[in-house]
């Protein structure tokens, strides 16, 4: 039996939920409830496949959309192709990343995380993932505050009204003013991991700029080898405002928004201009964040985002 012969149907059921337990409006007064499956799972028992029924909430942060997913009792182990499967846009469920709650790794958190990028590889960070997991965690045990364990240290999220501000991790060694030789042309990049590493393009016309083609070259650039870079192209468009697009390693394309990646920009900015804190940032999907530091003679220190996130739906997918 072949199971690729099967093609995703959905089930789509609309009730009324405010999501009170978040502590945030869902992106619509009718939320959707969606189950994902194939037509005659029925029948697929008789052939000897056990379907798993996998409960998850779909969350936005400012665009970046990810998968969330309950895992307190630690029954869920998802593979990488399972994982990439629920990501895809056209196949499963849709997102730029998946986040499985567990139970915490350290004594100074509540939680940890598993974080996924799309392609089902684990990633250290993610900033509007971060805004998410924090709001959903809030709903499944409501807080003033939460923390967690990621693979790049704890992070503490407060929140403020429908926003979330989380702390992010120390910023890296920045490393400015690179010559890297891209597609035949000289341009000049700077780098800071924000939690994941950013490589940095400041430009004089964000809209303009191939973000598919040039971030991927300087994703892959040999400078970056073996791991590769997040690539931010960033344009100063007030005193203290900036816009941002973002080619996100993982992904391997431009997302709506990326958090570790704004704030990566905002930094840069600061060192190269003297933009203060907070710097207010527009991200493709046109939604606004703020990025909030302190600045010490040997670099950037108390790095926070804050912006809003947003229940879309929730559902369950059957997987095999």
């Amino acid at each position: 039996m072949i199971l690729g012969a099967f093609s995703p149907s959905s089930y789509l059921r609309s009730r009324e939920n405010y999501f009170e337990g978040y502590g945030i409006k869902a992106s619509t007064k009718h939320c959707i409830e969606v189950i994902l499956g194939f037509p005659a799972l029925s029948h697929l028992a008789n052939f000897g496949y056990h379907l798993m029924r996998l409960p998850f909430t779909k969350m936005n942060g400012a665009g970046n959309d990810f998968i969330l997913i309950d895992n307190r009792k630690q029954s869920w182990k998802l593979s990488t192709s399972q994982i990439a499967r629920l990501c895809d846009r056209h196949a499963g469920i849709g997102a730029d990343g998946l986040m499985l709650l567990e139970p915490p790794l350290s004594d100074e958190a509540q939680w940890s995380w598993q974080f996924y990028n799309s392609d089902g590889s684990a990633a250290e960070m993610c900033g509007n993932g971060a805004r998410c997991f924090a709001a959903f965690a809030k709903g499944l045990s409501p807080a003033e505050s939460v923390s967690f364990d990621t693979l790049a240290g704890v992070i503490r999220a407060e929140f403020l009204g429908e926003e979330v501000c989380v702390d992010l991790t120390p910023p890296g060694p920045m490393t400015m003013h690179q010559h890297l030789l891209v597609d035949g042309k000289s341009i000049v990049v700077h780098s800071v991991n924000t939690g994941v590493p950013h490589a940095v393009v400041e430009v004089e016309e964000l809209a303009s700029v191939d973000v598919m083609k040039l971030g991927s070259l300087i994703r892959y650039h040999a400078d970056f080898a073996p791991k590769g870079t997040n690539v931010n192209f960033v344009q100063k468009i007030a005193p203290e405002r900036i816009r941002v697009r973002t080619y996100e390693r993982g992904v391997e394309g431009e997302t709506l928004a990326c958090g570790t990646g704004v704030s990566a920009c905002a930094l840069v900015m600061a060192s190269l201009h003297g933009m203060p804190s907070p710097i207010g940032v527009e991200v493709k999907s046109g939604d606004k964040l703020k990025v909030s530091f302190e600045t010490h003679e040997l670099g950037y220190a108390r790095l926070r985002l804050t912006g809003p996130a947003v229940v879309a739906f929730t559902g369950e997918v059957e997987l095999d």
